[in-house]
């Protein structure tokens, strides 16, 4: 039993220690798969032997049974409130007030103000004992069994030097990634969805069930320390020290806190803050300024309700309530139909707002919104403003239904009602999304503007001086109906525009002359076409070699390629087979010159082109990969197998009767022979036939490196190069450069004011580069 008693214990310290390298330091030590590994042995022990279980143990986060009521705790010092100051002006007065009071000119402590929820955390003898939330500051709700789940918060303090009694002061709160995740699920299920992290963590806090609180992924900063006994411990003497007093003995504590000498080093943290504010993986609404000598806070003392030597400098309102006045429709580049709200200005996050995306149909019926109704808008960092809410209490009865319209507003064309699955990040769950699409493609001038805006861009031809007026322009007029006849226009045509003289007219014609030699990669790109970004034209122009490939490509051998998944191949056979597109495609292909020199198909497509993958996405009832496969062994083409009859399928083993009688029926139906003897033949024509030889050069493949399939994400700003430049030199080395940082991360590159990227890579223990490391791997 000792053995086991010891094991209990050890495997508690280990896992504690692992926690705070995760949680307090963002080191992680191991990989996640040896944590779960050394949890569920300390599980199976305490199952076995739940008398051994230490109050420590990180297996009680779980939650525990569900709560009829909260309980209330009379806090043993109140939890006063903060006062604020909303500009600089404020500030100043502020600490003019503060700096009457003292002989000397006061530091501040500096700390981002998170938007959750205050709490306070006993603990005796160094073991978690009690939490409470703020309440009025004189009584909160016990939370105990909640705060218990939050991985951050130690249930046992590390090291020495704690006093006996210590009351720890902190936020609970959600980061944005668990606020998206927690939304997602709800979404799935069609429930109520959180209105922003804060309500999403008092709600989860004030779970009677832990268990549901357990689930939500609440993480916890502490701020100060509250009650000590006894009351003559020997602790520091500035608040900066006490909270490094407080991560020593295990409590987490926000990396932003910073101790600032004098105004403007305050005033410039501020800024930094504000500035970063939409990197932060965490929700905050201000900084926190506190007199960071002890001694200097207690000669100040408190007012009423809260404490002389400390303010919250709050950033400008990210939410404001306003009027609904009306909805636009705004047609884009790929023909999608977004609705935009007129909104009577408000003055909200620092500028003045009069429209906010309302994104589709199905966010237009979350919100139940309707033209005239009072609405709560947000605008967070420099994301585009959105309706939040509506505040139904004061609907009017004239409020009117928004619909979509059935034509575009813009050129006549039907408006289609596209219907597509998204897959949530959330495990196994997907969101029926609708989008609406005006039908009119390249002869919708809202369409064509936009797509003629893009496909100048840097990133695809990258054309200097076609800015939205002149583009308007062209379009007026009648000499541009689709992007290629920017390359057939004359010094003449842009002299007869206004505003152009002899001089102007030239530079922007030999602009455009000078732009005629193109990659695939970049020419695939500027088509234009739904869901392809530059990694889909990338691999598109690696694997198919040419833009007539690119063009005839069935769907099924699109699915192929790698990152090339069922909507991306649907979006770029719909936009192929569109007649308009098509003819657009060849007169922009007669126009430049594609350079390096296009190829056929890569060696990998070919190889991977096998009879069973077309089978299986015949999407013939009850037919999957295996089946798939022995069908192929016996038949040698499609047209063979929709030859097949009952007695030739009988000789096949493992063939049931059930997938008999299905392919037999399916192969019956002229529709499905015809499409798939089509099939057949248009691999045949692109030389992808399972029962051809390959005859391309396999010249495509990019030499193995160090960098090949390696996973890269950049974050901050660099001095060397752009972060473009960088991503292009990474892939050209044939590494991937995602957007967001994840478990399957290889590296992440950080540059300068590098953001939450960096904090969640560190938490989960990716390697991290800098400029100059960068530079020199990539010149090896």
């Amino acid at each position: 039993m000792q053995a086991i008693q010891d094991e209990i214990k050890q495997l508690t310290d280990e896992l504690n220690q692992h926690n705070y390298r995760y949680y307090v330091d963002d080191a992680p030590s191991i990989p996640d798969a040896e944590y779960d590994r050394l949890m569920r042995r300390l599980q199976e022990l305490e199952a076995e032997h739940p008398e051994l279980a230490l109050a420590d143990s990180p297996t009680q986060r779980v939650g525990g049974e569900a709560l009829s009521k909260f309980n209330q705790v009379t806090h043993l010092n109140p939890m006063l409130s903060l006062d604020n100051v909303f500009s600089e002006e404020e500030f100043n007065a502020f600490y003019k007030r503060v700096g009457d009071k003292l002989p000397e000119a006061p530091a501040f402590c500096c700390e981002p103000k998170l938007d959750g929820l205050a709490v306070s955390i006993l603990y005796r003898d160094g073991v978690f004992e009690r939490a409470a939330t703020r309440g009025d500051g004189t009584v909160g709700e016990d939370i105990t069994e909640n705060v218990r789940t939050i991985k951050s918060v130690p249930l046992r303090l590390r090291g020495s030097g704690f006093p006996p009694l210590l009351e720890v002061r902190g936020e609970v709160f959600m980061p944005k990634a668990a606020f998206e995740a927690v939304n997602d699920k709800a979404r799935a299920k069609g429930e109520k969805l959180f209105v922003n992290p804060r309500n999403a963590a008092a709600g989860s806090l004030r779970q009677l069930d832990s268990k549901i609180t357990a689930s939500r992924s609440l993480a916890f900063y502490a701020y100060a320390l509250g009650v000590v006994e006894p009351e003559t411990w020997p602790l520091a003497a500035s608040h900066f020290e006490q909270l490094m007093q407080l991560k020593e003995w295990g409590c987490p504590v926000s990396s932003e806190v910073k101790v600032c000498a004098d105004i403007p080093t305050v005033l410039a943290y501020y800024q930094d803050i504000l500035t970063r504010r939409s990197e932060l993986a965490y929700e905050i609404d201000g900084v926190v300024l506190k007199v960071n000598d002890i001694a200097q806070q207690q000669t100040l003392g408190f007012v009423a309700k809260a404490p002389r030597w400390a303010t919250a400098y709050k950033f400008p309102a990210q939410e404001e309530i306003t009027l609904l006045e009306g909805v636009d429709f705004q047609v884009g580049r790929t023909g999608a139909v977004t609705p935009v709200a007129r909104l009577q200005p408000v003055f909200v996050g620092g500028v003045t707002v009069s429209n906010a995306t309302l994104h589709n149909a199905d966010e237009i019926a979350r919100l139940d919104l309707r033209e005239g109704d009072t609405v709560i808008v947000r605008r967070a960092g420099d994301v585009i403003p959105q309706i939040v809410s509506v505040v139904l209490e004061k609907r009017q009865s004239e409020a009117k239904s928004i619909k979509f319209p059935e034509n575009c507003l813009v050129c006549g064309s039907p408006i289609e009602k596209v219907v597509k699955q998204k897959k949530l990040k959330t495990k196994s769950h997907f969101l029926e999304q609708a989008t609406h699409k005006c039908s009119g493609g390249l002869k919708c001038r809202a369409q064509l503007k936009e797509s003629i805006s893009y496909f100048v861009s840097k990133k695809c031809f990258d054309i200097d001086g076609l800015g939205d007026k002149i583009v308007e322009q062209l379009i007026n007029v009648g000499l541009v109906n689709n992007p290629a006849d920017l390359f057939k226009l004359s010094y003449d045509d842009f002299v007869s525009l206004e505003g152009f003289g002899e001089l102007s007219a030239r530079k922007l014609f030999d602009a455009i002359q000078d732009k005629k030699t193109i990659s695939l990669e970049r020419f695939v790109l500027a088509l234009g076409i739904a869901e392809v970004g530059d990694a889909t034209a990338r691999e598109l122009a690696k694997h198919l070699g040419s833009v007539k490939f690119i063009v005839e490509c069935p769907f099924e051998a699109l699915l192929l390629i790698p990152d090339v998944g069922t909507d991306v191949s649907r979006e770029i056979r719909d936009f192929m087979d569109n007649d308009v597109n098509f003819n657009f495609i060849k007169e922009l292909y007669n126009e430049v010159n594609i350079k390096p020199t296009e190829k056929g198909i890569s060696k990998y497509i070919f190889e991977h082109s096998k009879m069973e993958h077309y089978v299986v996405n015949l999407h013939i009832p009850t037919i999957a990969k295996v089946t798939a496969s022995l069908l192929s062994d016996v038949f040698v083409s499609l047209e063979d197998l929709f030859e097949a009859t009952f007695e030739s399928l009988l000789s096949i083993n493992g063939l049931t009767d059930k997938r008999r009688k299905a392919l037999l029926k399916f192969i019956s139906e002229q529709c499905n022979r015809e499409h798939a003897l089509k099939l057949e033949l248009v691999l045949k024509k692109l030389g992808l036939h399972w029962t051809q030889n390959y005859d391309g050069e396999d010249e495509i493949s990019l030499v193995e490196s160090f960098f090949t399939d390696k996973t890269f994400v950049l974050t901050g700003s660099f001095t060397s190069f752009t972060r473009n430049d960088l991503k292009n030199l990474l892939e050209s080395k044939g590494a991937k450069v995602l957007g967001s940082v994840s478990k399957n991360t290889n590296f992440l590159i950080a540059g300068e004011k590098a953001g939450s990227k960096l904090t969640k890579a560190e938490a989960l223990g990716i390697e991290i580069w800098d400029e100059n490391l960068v530079k020199e791997k990539l010149s090896e």
